[in-house]
């Protein structure tokens, strides 16, 4: 997410990072750069103009100055208005009505909204613990009703049925009146989106929000539309009084100029990132945790509340337990591993989360999900006692688990090179400060093994 701005921006400072001494001329020829940065990404003008306005302001004043360290201070400085710029903490939806709190969800076609829904709805349900009901009012695309009835199906939400014969407000008065007798303390609402933005949507959305009045009215908007979804969700702003954005589609935006414009040109905060297509690719925005990821300092609060959240409790209870009582951490074992971690994301979603990714070259075209892929491959085509005890793999075993997978025999080694280093790394884990010592040992799942104390390998 957003690697060619984080790319460019930790490049651009690592110039200064280290000066002793900060001068108007150093400081001006960073700036420059970053300015690029920032237009290459494709963030608005305005926007620009002013974080580097405000960057320049303090770092050549006191703030500068007085330190013992300018070059980490003026780092600080442009986390801290990068995160100004963003908005400086996590917005909250605002739940807090008699029930139900009716949300909804305007944006152009084809911008994720009623996937968005569904995302939204199992975020509310399984981490705020919401009782929550979903309808659409979208009598234009008749796929629209049935895509959210199928998703909120997979979610394990309340999907209330509608009617392209029906008005939008006829519609959600009705799903309202549902959702109060039913005790639901959430009602989410897909609206129809169209191919551009014209004055009878305009004049159906505003009859809808203010025979609705509803507590939130998030605009959905594709990241990788650049400044212009913040242009976009301007024009919506101007007619509906929005209360936040969701950003979809940030796992294929590289640049990462909405996530920069958005607040500043809307004012209305981001409240959720949409970071995949599974219906559990939904993030609260933390604009302090993704200023930190795009100038490659990571993101642990993120992936520590992600490993909480996705991570099977009774599963590492089991493991936990098994390794305290000495017995071996089996190939077995080592495929549940790669399964939780395909559970978080993949190891690319892990890595651009921890500290210092961003100074290792583009470390994703090593580490992807095919490698996990491969992985279980390779383990799935073992039998029972050969996963349990990989030191029997002799040379006509390698030859028929590999042929079995489909792989080749050098691919097999590689997987019990690296789940001998896991093994390693989980004998650390299970004694004392364990969680340390695995987190210096990740290096021993790349590709090639890592280096030792866990570094990679650089380009």
């Amino acid at each position: 997410m957003f690697d060619n701005l984080s790319n460019r921006l930790t490049s651009s400072l690592d110039h200064i990072r280290g000066r002793a001494k900060l001068t108007e001329d150093n400081i001006k020829d960073v700036l420059r750069e970053v300015r690029m940065a920032l237009l290459e990404a494709d963030v608005a003008l305005p926007v620009v103009k002013d974080f580097i306005a405000a960057v320049k302001e303090r770092a050549i004043g006191t703030e500068v100055s007085k330190s013992l360290s300018p070059g980490q201070v003026f780092l600080k400085i442009v986390k801290q208005e990068l995160e100004n710029v963003m908005g400086k903490a996590n917005d909250e939806l605002n739940l807090r009505v008699a029930g139900p709190a009716v949300i909804l969800l305007a944006g152009l076609q084809g911008a994720g909204k009623t996937t968005s829904a569904a995302k939204l709805a199992k975020y509310l349900k399984e981490r705020e613990k919401k009782s929550v009901s979903v309808v659409s009012a979208d009598v234009y695309r008749p796929a629209a009703i049935k895509q959210l009835e199928t998703l909120a199906g997979e979610v394990g939400v309340d999907f209330i049925p509608s009617d392209l014969s029906q008005k939008p407000i006829d519609i959600v008065n009705g799903a309202i009146d549902y959702a109060k007798k039913a005790h639901r303390d959430v009602l989410i609402v897909d609206t129809a989106g169209r191919l551009s933005i014209d004055e009878d949507m305009m004049a159906e959305i505003k009859a809808l929000h203010a025979a609705v009045n509803p507590i939130e009215t998030l605009f959905v908007v594709d990241a990788m539309t650049g400044q212009d979804a913040a242009n976009t969700a301007k024009a919506f702003g101007d007619v509906l009084p929005l209360t936040g954005v969701i950003l979809t589609k940030t796992d294929g935006d590289a640049r990462g100029g909405a996530a920069l414009s958005v607040r500043h040109i809307t004012g209305k905060p981001i409240k959720f990132l949409g970071v995949g297509e599974k219906t559990d690719a939904l993030e609260p925005f933390h604009p302090d945790r993704l200023a930190s990821r795009i100038l490659g300092m990571g993101d642990m609060l993120s992936l520590i509340e992600e490993a909480e959240q996705k991570i099977d409790k009774e599963k590492a209870e089991k493991l936990a337990v098994k390794l305290k009582k000495g017995k071996g951490f089996d190939l077995e074992d080592f495929k549940e591993q790669l399964q939780q971690m395909k559970s978080m994301g993949g190891m690319s979603s892990m890595l651009d989360k921890l500290p210092g990714m961003g100074q290792l070259g583009n470390i994703q075209d090593k580490v992807n999900d095919k490698m996990f892929v491969q992985m279980e491959s390779l383990i799935n085509s073992m039998t029972p006692a050969e996963r349990h005890n990989p030191d029997v793999i002799n040379g006509s075993r390698k030859k028929r688990i590999s042929a079995g997978a489909g792989l080749q025999i050098q691919d097999l080694n590689r997987l019990l090179k690296q789940h001998k280093q896991m093994q390693k790394m989980m004998k650390k884990f299970s004694s004392k400060g364990g969680m340390q010592k695995m987190m210096r040992g990740l290096g021993g799942m790349m590709p090639g093994g890592g280096l030792p104390g866990g570094g990679f390998p650089k380009r």
